[in-house]
């Protein structure tokens, strides 16, 4: 595994640096809205500006890697966010802060496709599975790891702004420094939406939920936190807490997916999750009481995509698997650009405590559209399912570096179990794509 890592040690560090620096800003600015007085549905629209950029990003990465190469485009993007974090501390202004979290969002998707790229172009096919895996656990540690930071300042003072930006431009050293070639950037297939739902629409309708849901954590957990009456520290505690129970629940719960119908996990774990965030609300008085609370509910909701995900992968041939995850991808990102400014409006006008009921009312719904469809006629389905891989959510590029060769659906058939696998492109296998 070692000489596996050590010649993309430079690409996964620049990954770490750069979450460190991003995973901070975010919670810094909730911390600052807060201290600034903004409103709850304010806050929501600012928020939701840096899911509205890593849509747009989405669009713009392939053609801006192709002219300027990984490198290159990397350095541009890592500047740009580094100056937006900058501003945010520069010019405090709601309608600036709403361009920046646009302007970082686009340039963070733009460093995702680069690196994500790299890295699966450097991976052979048979070990891409262990690098996804150190992959993920290196964003997990790195989004909990930034929350810390916030220990060591103020959000009202310019230090954590340094920070944030040193990390980011740090990030620069080793991507920059590396030997390691860069790839040609293949195309991303596109799925029309109509197609993606008469193959699985409970998938389509997880990734929206899931979508709204998470994207109201993102933009507005750290406000909600400090809103409850926790102190800096505490805030840094609530979002580690449910990042860490993301990354503990996804695992056993994708693999018990694989052994059952998994709208019946998707629709379990959406009711669930439901409850954890009626709890959240319930005991937001006490620390210790919302600090469980929200590792329950982020154990079982960071869980929701990468079902969502599976349960796609099991509906579809395997040639149609990478242009169908990237449109459920999409998907998702226009529910997370939606979630911050529905769940801000509706915190302004009904109490903190909207958000939790917010992140309820997502996953009731998608409850209710699984077990809806459980009781629909079931689809046929193969003999032999395949396996559920837990999965970071970036860019469409990710889906590619999932393990391929014992994942994909047997022979292209349809089956009830499937996995997130990955496409080996230029292979002369053929286009054996994951989700």
């Amino acid at each position: 595994m070692l000489p596996l890592l050590i010649p993309i040690t430079a690409l996964l560090s620049g990954v770490a640096l750069l979450l460190l620096g991003t995973g901070l800003l975010n919670t810094l600015l909730a911390l600052r809205g807060a201290q600034e007085g903004y409103s709850d549905s304010l806050m929501g629209l600012i928020m939701a500006g840096y899911f509205v950029g890593f849509f747009i990003g989405t669009f713009l990465a392939l053609p801006l890697i192709r002219r300027m190469g990984h490198i290159r485009a990397f350095a541009f993007c890592a500047a740009l966010v580094a100056c937006s974090v900058l501003l945010h501390a520069l010019v405090v202004n709601p309608w600036a802060w709403g361009l920046c979290r646009v302007l970082t969002g686009t340039a963070l998707v733009i460093l995702y496709t680069a690196i994500e790229s790299w890295l699966n172009a450097q991976t052979p096919g048979e070990r891409r599975g262990q690098v996804f895996a150190v992959y993920m656990v290196v964003n997990l540690i790195a989004l909990a790891g930034a929350q810390q930071f916030l220990q060591f300042g103020s959000a009202d003072q310019f230090p954590l702004y340094a920070i944030a930006a040193i990390l980011v431009c740090l990030s620069l050293l080793p991507v920059t420094w590396t030997r390691v070639r860069q790839p040609e950037v293949q195309n991303v297939q596109r799925m029309p939406l109509s197609e993606l739902y008469a193959a699985a629409p409970v998938a389509l309708a997880g990734a929206l939920l899931s979508g709204l849901a998470m994207g109201a954590f993102w933009g507005m957990g750290a406000f909600y936190a400090s809103r409850s009456g926790l102190d800096v520290s505490g805030v840094a505690t609530f979002m580690t807490c449910a990042i860490l129970g993301g990354a503990v629940l996804q695992y056993p719960l994708g693999r018990y997916s694989d052994r059952i119908d998994r709208r019946k996990v998707l629709g379990g774990v959406a009711a669930a999750a439901v409850l954890a965030a009626l709890l959240m609300a319930a005991l937001s008085g006490t620390v210790s009481g919302l600090l469980v609370s929200v590792a329950l509910y982020g154990g079982l909701a960071f869980c929701i995509y990468p079902l969502t995900v599976a349960h796609l992968v099991d509906h579809l041939p395997s040639d149609k698997i990478l242009p169908g995850s990237s449109a459920l991808l999409l998907v998702h990102g226009v529910g997370a650009a939606t979630g911050p400014a529905a769940a801000g409006w509706l915190m302004d006008h009904t109490g903190t405590q909207a958000l939790p009921v917010w992140f309820a009312m997502m996953q009731g719904l998608l409850a209710l559209a699984a077990f809806i469809s459980l009781r629909s006629k079931a689809r046929d389905d193969a003999e032999h399912p395949g396996t559920f891989v837990p999965m970071v959510r970036t860019t469409p590029t990710v889906l590619e570096m999932m393990p391929d060769d014992e994942l994909a659906p047997a022979d292209g058939a349809m089956v009830n179990g499937g996995g997130a696998t990955s496409e080996a492109q230029g292979s002369d296998k053929g286009q054996r794509r994951a989700g």
